[in-house]
């Protein structure tokens, strides 16, 4: 279960993937909602496209959440790429997200856990209404849970998904639900998703070789940036790519003197300075740097351009088709498009390109 999406778990019902266990589910969803009230009171109230591809179990079968939706999808506002009718009823009426639409898209998370499926709220909340508890219930959890757990858990996934914005609970309270509901609160997790602990061992074996790998994955940008840093611009003194700088404007020296400016933004995190200042020496085509092409992709990502990064990543891949890099930014910015099969689809093409380099060296 390298970076497992949620949503596998019950989706898959055969081979070693099993259904998540009532204790599992409540943890899951315990989890995510500590997460965004941390993120809250660090203030980040607003997570963006919150839903079940959002959250990702760590090598020792802990739920985590992506750091995807801190970050807008796309600079024209969109924030939500999945099916309108699990969007947040204040989104469609003002295309603006507030922090209690991430409580009723958290509400959509609990449908999941509750039903094993990906029911509309609509059509949920008719069925909590109608006394259709039993309707709503994965068929899975049958005698596995209690009948007062169930319907508490109904109840807060119902009060997390009223149309009202000011009539949903707020994060703490709950965060002061699901404690509430929490079993085996001391059994590891990979216990209660039915893992062995040598099977734990062999995994994190298994991944230990690419912290990269888990930076992208989980949009870490601050180690992503640091990442970038430390490799510098080792790619292009590897890669066929064309230096002109005949082909500038002006003179060359003012042209090293861009690049630098781009550098040092880019080492200071100025991102827009970067993103300037890489796009007037790119397009000017003086020279076609992968490392370049990767380095204004990431600022595109920091900045919420996910569709720019993701065509800045592309660009560099074909310039240097087996570098790691290019792949895993394509795969953190599909993810954060909303992509999120084809990006870990991509992030394990560069983990493998990553470990035939180690292996070579």
């Amino acid at each position: 279960i390298r970076y497992s999406i949620l949503r596998s778990w019950w989706l898959s019902f055969s081979g070693e993937t099993k259904p998540l266990s009532w204790a599992m589910r409540v943890r899951a969803a315990l989890y995510v909602a500590q997460a965004l009230e941390y993120c809250t009171l660090k203030g980040r109230a607003l997570y963006h496209d919150l839903h079940a591809y959002r959250v990702l179990f760590d090598v020792d079968g802990n739920p985590r959440l992506s750091c995807f939706g801190l970050m807008k999808n796309s600079r024209d506002g969109k924030s939500y790429s999945t099916n309108l009718a699990f969007t947040p009823p204040e989104y469609l009426k003002t295309g603006r997200v507030i922090p209690e639409s991430v409580v009723y898209s958290f509400g959509t998370i609990l449908l999941d856990l509750l039903s094993g499926k990906h029911i509309p709220p609509s059509h949920a909340l008719d069925l909590i209404r109608g006394r259709n508890i039993t309707v709503l219930m994965d068929s899975c959890l049958e005698g596995h849970v209690s009948s007062s757990d169930g319907t508490e858990m109904v109840r807060l996934a119902s009060r997390c998904l009223q149309y009202e914005a000011r009539d949903r609970p707020n994060l703490k309270a709950v965060v002061s639900a699901l404690a509430s509901l929490q079993k085996d609160a001391s059994a590891p997790s990979h216990t209660l998703l039915g893992i062995s602990q040598d099977a734990v061992k062999e995994n994190a074996e298994q991944v230990s070789f690419s912290a990269t790998e888990k930076a992208y994955a989980t949009a870490n940008l601050e180690q992503v940036h640091e990442l970038l840093e430390n490799e510098g611009y080792d790619e292009d003194e590897t890669a066929s790519f064309k230096v002109s700088l005949s082909s500038w404007p002006g003179q060359p020296s003012e042209s090293i003197q861009v690049k630098k400016n781009g550098d040092d933004a880019f080492q200071s995190k100025d991102f827009t300075t970067v993103l300037e200042c890489y796009a007037r020496f790119i397009n000017t085509g003086a020279m076609e740097s992968p490392t370049m092409l990767v380095r204004r992709g990431f600022a595109n990502v920091v900045l919420g351009r996910m569709e720019d990064a993701l065509e800045d990543a592309r660009r560099a891949e074909g310039i240097s088709p087996e570098w790691p890099t290019a792949h895993y930014l394509q795969g953190m910015a599909l993810i954060g498009l909303g992509m999120e099969l084809n990006g870990h689809e991509k992030l394990r093409i560069a983990a493998s390109l990553e470990a035939q380099r180690t292996g070579r060296n």
